[in-house]
Parts: C-alpha cells; structure tokens; sequence
C-alpha cells in the first residue's frame, strides 16, 4: 500500500500518534487526509480535512463510511490506556470501556469499511496494537487485555479480507512519548519514528511491524522456555 496519492482516514487524530500519522501521510504525498476526533475543532494540523468521529458511536462509524466512500487506508489509532490490574473493584467496569474503545472501535471501523476498500481494489487497514498484546501486568492489566484481544482481531479480519486484496497490518509497539504515557516512569518512543516504521512497513507490503527494540526481543521470546509472558520483561 503505497501513501502517495492515498486518502487516509486516521482515528484519533487530533494529538500523539495519530497527529504523527496525519503529518507523514502528507509528507509522503497522500491525496487527502480525514483527522478524525470526537471534537473535529481539536484538530489543526493545516492540509488534513478535521471530521467528527467517536468510535464508540456506532452511528458516528456508519455516517462516517457512507460520507467518505474514497477512503483507501483505514488507520484505527484511536485508544485509551488506563493504569490497574483485574482485582480491583473498578476493573469489569474499566474492561468495558478499554474494550469498547481498544476492540470494538476498531471491529466497528473495519466492518464499516470494508467495502468502501474494495470499491477501491483493496486498500489498507493499519491497527495500532502495543507491546502488550503479548505480556501483561497490574499496571496496564486491562489495556493489555484489550490490546490481546485486538490483535486476535486483526489477524481474524486479515484472513477474512484477503480476497478483496486488503492489505491488514498489525504496529506492535512498547511506550509511545504521547499524552497516553503521560506520568510513567518509563523509557519512551518519538512517535514520529514509530510512524516512519509503520508506514515504511505498510508501503513494503508487510503484515506485521515490530516498531523498537523490546517489542523485537518480547515478540522473539514468545516461543522461549520459559515463554516471555510467564516472566517479568527486563528493559
């Protein structure tokens, strides 16, 4: 899937991540791009075209598919990341909404545009996964939950679409020096490289992209004795 001449329509696109993947999808000369945001006024990166898009809302995902039928990638980027494990009181009630957003946002946005990609040959679906789609701990117990299962999601819908030729690419990644990250005391990506990454790998025709060095080692240790996901992860 080639940027130039595409037209984009990345998820939370006002901010962090998906505001690097709006600026690099005009760098590499995409014809148009749709920023998507709940409040399309955040959005003010000059070039993009701001739309209102809450991707909890399945009204929003249906208006969305029938009012930009030229969309060739699809960039589900939109996520929320809330610290705590599975014992505490609030976690059932913290799963709904990480999955709500993490999972069923982007399971909405692909159902939506799966075939408005095949009008157009195929195109391209990009999911922003994480590093813990593979390990887990208190921290970020729920949002890794959620992070697993969009990856279980991602590798069903790229069996499903591969006859209408639609490219499905997973960014597997650790932290992300974005407003998500906020607070953590932990070592940090520019989302800037991580989006060269991305993009770099979704032009070559690849499936998956291990964005940084520890998600390289964890992804290399998933088949180890122990597994990775049994230990504590060393930095």
């Amino acid at each position: 899937m080639k940027l130039a001449n595409a037209t984009v329509l990345i998820t939370g696109a006002n901010r962090g991540l998906g505001l690097a993947f709006a600026r690099e999808a005009l760098a590499r000369g995409a014809r148009k791009v749709y920023a998507a945001a709940r409040d399309p006024s955040s959005v003010t990166l000059p070039g993009v075209v701001p739309i209102r898009l809450d991707v909890t809302n399945p009204e929003d995902v249906a208006a969305a598919a029938r009012d930009y039928p030229d969309v060739t990638l699809l960039i589900n980027n939109a996520g929320i990341a809330a610290t705590g494990g599975f014992l505490e009181d609030s976690s059932v009630e913290s799963a709904q909404r990480h999955f709500d957003t993490n999972v069923f946002g982007p399971m909405r946005l692909t159902q939506a545009f799966a075939p408005v990609l095949a009008a157009h040959g195929g195109g391209a679906i990009l999911n922003v996964l994480s590093i813990a789609s593979w390990i887990n701990a208190p921290m970020l117990g729920v949002y890794g939950m959620s992070k697993s299962a969009a990856w279980a999601m991602t590798n069903g819908t790229r069996i499903e679409l591969q006859d209408q030729h639609t490219q499905v690419m997973a960014l597997h990644v650790g932290f992300i020096d974005t407003d998500l990250t906020r607070g953590m005391d932990v070592p940090k990506l520019a989302p800037d490289d991580v989006v060269r990454s991305a993009l770099d790998a979704l032009e070559a025709g690849a499936s998956e992209v291990l964005a940084d060095e520890l998600t390289r080692r964890v992804h290399a240790g998933l088949s180890a004795n122990p597994a990775v996901y049994l230990q504590a992860v060393k930095r």
